[in-house]
């Protein structure tokens, strides 16, 4: 067999040469740097860092090949143009003026961008790969939503065989056992307590990149099994545990509703951290198929050894992603896009608790809640939009991708455009929006109802533009309060402490004239009797002293 594929590779070199073709190489990576510009340069360890601060672990500089956020970009340019054919550059970036045309009766704005765009379908399963997080991936079959699973599991240094067997496929039969392993048959007969029962775990749990195929299919008492194995890195069986380590999740399902064989459970859904959807196969790439079934061509068989990570890389390259820095005005912006959500004027008495989580817990009607809000304008209060906010957790999955995205462009600091690409992906499944709200009602609003990437987009566009309408970034009362604060209170005299309580119950008074609430006022008065308390609890102190 190997003597056959040598002449038929022979035979095929000769006849390249002979038409002066060159035969392609989809093993082949390019010397040139895919993205020429100042290289992200890491922080080695220094023994003036112990002087300097807290003790750190020190950073693995890399070797002699390329840097981490290079291999990166080298693995996601072969992939778009060697494995998953997916000729889509939704996330959109602009180096200066763009070229942008308007189409069809809808009016579809059409951009042409001037810089380095990318595929969502092929660089964020990347970026998940990259930090070791929970990705899932919609849309038909047949699209390549486990193709790029695989590849993902190849680029971590798996054979294909070792990938294909580990992975889970959901089927409505799946069991605990089936998932993570079976007692031995002989313990459960002789064990004298359940210390002495050992457990045959199933072997995917120890690898780094876990596959889970239609996880809409498992049953619901399974899901409560994946949910821990997902969340905490440990599978239980009969009070037995196996520590699994961090691992960069793949599920797939072939709709995004939550739907399926079996409803996926709303804790196991709230686990994943970045949603991203398979587009149509575009059929002016139908060559590149045809030639694939010629061939006999498998791209997950050709990876080609200089994009594939080992564990020390793949530990470093995550250490560099966390040191990217998210400067304080795009930290600012979105802040306070995240605090348009969660408040809820009708939901309670005590301003503490007017959130929708308080309604939420209560059972009510939400709906019912929402219309008896009749003093602000709904089509300007973003949070209107949806029917909860932000989690903790939700905010944190946001932070790390967004720095993943800037170190992927190889830059050192995030960009605001950065943050305005990766939102919509993120917090895809983090919003609940209130379809009955007067945004959607709008005219060229309906589109956002199905739409739910570009709705998102335009949430986060709305907050940018009140943010620039109230100059925030020059007229910050709460924020030149909050770092006069974070001074420290060493050396203040009880004049001065009392001075700084009048001047947030001035300001408070301010605003509670006939101003009307809004998600991030309520932020900013929160932080207010936060900084009243402290400065109260100090005058306390020094009169005590």
């Amino acid at each position: 067999m190997l003597d056959l594929l040598a002449e038929w590779a022979r035979l095929a070199q000769t006849f390249y040469a002979g038409l002066n073709l060159s035969m392609p190489n989809p093993k082949h990576i390019s010397a040139a740097p895919t993205n020429p510009q100042a290289k992200i340069t890491p922080k080695v360890f220094d023994v003036a860092d112990l002087y300097r601060g807290p003790v750190t672990e020190p950073q693995t500089a890399p070797a002699a090949g390329l840097p981490y956020d290079e291999k990166l970009r080298q693995a996601y340019f072969w992939v778009v143009n060697n494995a998953i054919i997916s000729p889509y550059y939704d996330i959109e970036y602009n180096d200066g003026p763009n070229v942008s045309f308007v189409l069809g009766d809808s009016k579809t704005k059409f951009n042409l961008p001037s810089g380095q765009s990318y595929s969502s379908f092929v660089l964020l399963p990347l970026l998940n790969f990259a930090v070791r997080r929970r990705c899932l991936l919609v849309g038909g079959p047949g699209r390549g939503k486990t193709a790029s699973a695989i590849l993902m599991g190849v680029l971590a240094g798996y054979s294909i065989k070792e990938v294909k067997r580990a992975m889970q496929h959901g089927q409505p039969q799946m069991t605990i056992a089936d998932l993570l392993g079976n007692p031995l048959p002989a313990d459960l007969v002789g064990a004298q307590s359940m210390d002495n029962i050992r457990i045959a775990w199933r072997k995917w749990l120890t690898m780094r990149v876990k596959i889970v195929d239609e996880y809409n299919r498992i049953p619901t008492r399974t899901q409560s099994a994946l949910l821990t194995l997902m969340a905490d890195n440990y599978a239980e069986i009969l009070d037995q545990i196996f520590e699994s380590p961090d691992s960069a999740w793949y599920l797939t399902a072939n709709d995004d509703a939550g739907g399926g064989t079996y409803q996926v459970i709303e804790a196991l859904r709230d686990r994943i951290d970045i949603v991203v959807r398979a587009l149509a196969f575009n059929m002016r790439f139908f060559g590149d198929l045809l030639d694939r079934v010629e061939q006999g061509l498998k791209p997950e068989e050709v990876v080609p050894a200089q994009i594939i990570f080992t564990q020390t890389e793949w530990d470093a390259m995550y250490r560099e992603i966390l040191e990217v820095v998210i400067p304080p005005e795009v930290r600012r912006r979105l802040e306070f896009f995240a605090s348009q959500f969660e408040f809820f004027e009708p939901a309670a008495e005590q301003l503490e608790y007017k959130t929708k989580d308080t309604a939420k817990l209560a059972g009510g009607d939400f709906r019912r809640l929402a219309a008896g809000e009749t003093g602000k304008d709904k089509l300007k209060d973003l949070g209107a939009q949806t029917k909860n906010g932000l989690s903790v957790r939700s905010l944190m999955t946001l932070i790390v991708f967004t720095k993943a995205l800037a170190y992927f462009r190889g830059h050192a600091e995030v960009e605001l455009e950065d943050l305005r690409q990766i939102i919509p992906f993120v917090l895809h499944d983090k919003f609940v929006p209130d379809l009955d709200a007067p945004f959607f009602e709008q005219p060229g609003h309906g589109v956002y109802r199905a739409d739910r990437i570009g709705w998102i987009r335009k949430l986060f566009d709305l907050a940018c533009a009140e943010y620039d309408r109230l100059n925030l970034d020059k007229d910050d009362e709460v924020g030149k309060l909050q770092a006069e604060f974070e001074k420290g209170l060493e050396g203040v005299t009880e004049a001065e402490g009392r001075a700084r309580l009048v001047k947030i119950e001035r300001l408070i008074g301010q605003w509670s004239g006939g101003r009307k609430l809004y998600g991030h006022i309520y932020d900013d008065l929160l932080k207010l009797k936060y900084l009243h308390q402290r400065y109260s609890n100090y005058l306390r102190w020094l009169k005590y002293k």
